[in-house]
């Protein structure tokens, strides 16, 4: 995977090595004292668990939170506190590796409506020694309301594996087959074509290890051709992230060719003119950021809209009633939409009803929708397209039994929310599958400041079994 999770590790996998910034303060007076303890050891050597001890924050993961810290010190108090830290390039301490996507560097970014606003502050966005805000500047825009577009983001990523030399271990146009374990002796003689400009194995054929991974797959040429590859390695990482298998609600009629599952369908449409300000309303399923999403988009451009969602509207695990006012006006607007326009009482919104605890039961061929409510009194409703909007689930069909051994609850798939994979917290190493470690969303990590301590843990990992950590 090349979203922000792989061009974090390659950063550091790069020879990119963090240091305490001499003179600086962290606002964290304990965590100040453990880091003028050894100024000289690079984070990336010190002790993780030690350093990350007592922080607390908006994610579960110590390391996340130390990184986090470190490099935004006050950030979730509105400071503006600069990082603690300072970069120094050791080449020699650089790991061979190579990080295969789909698609350019930015990963899920690219495929993301470009006008869309993230939902994180855009200095939240940014990557290690490259702040986002500064990127932003060179390009003469300004921040609006503090968040950026996803355009801007997927950029600003492309940007940065240029701008810090990342390219030569980038590999697009890569879809992976399969992931598994091989004994090394089985193909210490085999040598298809790999994807390394100079053919060296990322593995050191001096080592004792006597299992490596092989990964298959293709590579997508630009005349539209697949050529196989197959590369050996010690390790693996997994950052996939969690863009490619949106959730279906497993309902009669759902494979119906007006029944859509993604929200750039709802853009094509309107594109098109096959919904309009006088169509049929539609249908939106979910009550997550996406379907938010879809509701302010259709609100724009005056389509009627019939919201369903299974939650109360007060719910505190809606996301909505987690989200500050001040710093998301428009999610704060679909909430209060949801709570006014129910069917029952007509609100001051035009084009747009609420259903509150209701589910589809069915999509009919003649765009009819059948819907039930909490009481399980049913009704049917003529649309014109359908989106269900619930979330989505990563895809890894690459590895044996598609990863359901690896996650937390191992005979259920694997769910970044519910059911992430099973990695220790200060390594990120599968504790089902030594040598395979999973970042970002698919260990439970779901925002980019959050993931690239991930990283940290990964690369810190990786330079001790490579004997690159200094004594």
């Amino acid at each position: 995977g090349n979203g922000p999770s792989g061009i974090c590790l390659s950063y550091l996998l790069s020879g990119y090595t963090p240091y305490f910034k001499r003179h600086s303060l962290h606002p964290h007076p304990i965590l100040q004292r453990k880091l003028e303890q050894a100024p000289e050891v690079s984070v990336l050597d010190q002790d993780l668990e030690y350093l990350s001890e007592g922080l607390e924050g908006r994610s579960h993961s110590p390391v996340a939170l130390l990184f986090d810290t470190l490099q935004r010190p006050d950030t979730d108090f509105g400071g503006t506190a600069e990082s603690v830290l300072s970069w120094w390039h050791e080449p020699d301490r650089a790991i061979p590796h190579l990080v295969l996507g789909r698609n350019a560097p930015g990963g899920a970014w690219h495929s993301i409506e470009g006008s869309m606003v993230t939902l994180s502050r855009g200095e939240w966005m940014g990557l290690p020694d490259l702040p986002f805000k500064e990127w932003l500047k060179q390009k003469r825009r300004g921040l609006r309301n503090n968040r950026a577009t996803a355009e801007d983001i997927a950029q600003y990523y492309q940007h940065y594996v240029l701008k810090k030399g990342l390219q030569k271990n980038f590999r697009c146009g890569t879809v992976v087959t399969s992931v598994r374990k091989v004994s090394a002796e089985s193909i210490s003689n085999h040598n298809p074509k790999d994807l390394q400009g100079d053919g060296d194995s990322l593995w050191n054929s001096n080592e004792q290890s006597t299992e490596v991974f092989q990964v298959d797959g293709f590579f997508k040429t630009v005349e539209g051709d697949k050529e196989p590859f197959s590369i050996r390695a010690e390790n693996v990482v997994l950052a996939t992230g969690t863009y490619d298998n949106p959730t279906w609600l497993g309902v009669k009629g759902e494979n119906l060719s007006y029944v859509h599952h993604q929200l750039s369908a709802l853009e094509e449409a309107v594109k098109n003119n096959s919904v309009g300000i006088v169509s049929d309303p539609v249908l939106i399923v979910g009550a997550g950021l996406t379907a938010a999403d879809a509701i302010l988009f259709a609100h724009h451009c005056n389509i009627p809209v019939i919201h369903v969602f299974r939650r109360r509207v007060g719910d505190p695990g809606l996301i909505f009633n987690q989200l500050p006012k001040m710093m998301y006006p428009e999610y704060h607007k679909v909430h209060q939409m949801m709570k006014e326009q129910t069917a029952a009482c007509a609100g001051p919104y035009e084009c747009y009803i609420s259903l509150p605890e209701h589910h589809v039961l069915s999509f009919g061929k003649d765009k009819k929708c059948i819907l039930q409510d909490k009481n399980g009194c049913q009704k049917a409703y003529k649309i014109s397209i359908a989106l269900v909007l619930t979330g989505s689930n990563p895809n890894l069909s690459f590895l044996p039994n598609n990863g359901i051994g690896l996650a937390m609850d191992n005979d259920q798939p694997v769910n970044p929310k519910r059911n992430p994979i099973d990695v220790d917290p200060f390594t990120y190493e599968c504790t089902q599958e030594k040598g395979l470690y999973a970042l970002g969303p698919l260990a439970g990590d779901n925002f980019v400041r959050f993931v690239q301590g991930g990283a940290l843990a990964v690369a810190s990992s990786l330079l001790k079994k490579a004997n690159k950590n200094p004594p």
